[in-house]
């Protein structure tokens, strides 16, 4: 179960920070917000990619990640307009 947690907290701060660099201007969010969405975004691509039948591949799942960081680019997204939020630059 912790093992799980952090986990998922790696994987969301990594899946967050990927989803932010891919995204226009400087997004002016914190790292927790960063980390959630993210690990929102992994969820995401997680449950997709076995819907679409690549959920588990021999080796790097790189259709997943790509899945997951475009969920997390659209959940930061949404998170910044909810929220009244401009990128930067």
């Amino acid at each position: 179960m912790v093992g799980e947690l952090i986990g998922l907290i790696i994987f969301g701060a990594v899946i967050g920070a990927l989803a932010r660099l891919v995204m226009k201007g400087d997004q002016n969010i914190g790292v927790i917000w960063t980390i959630v969405l993210g690990a929102l975004g992994a969820a995401v691509g997680y449950w997709l990619s076995g819907l679409l039948g690549v959920g588990e591949t021999g080796g790097i799942d790189w259709i997943r990640w790509i899945i997951s960081i475009i969920a997390a680019v659209v959940f930061i997204g949404i998170y910044m307009a909810a929220t009244g939020r401009r990128a930067t630059r």
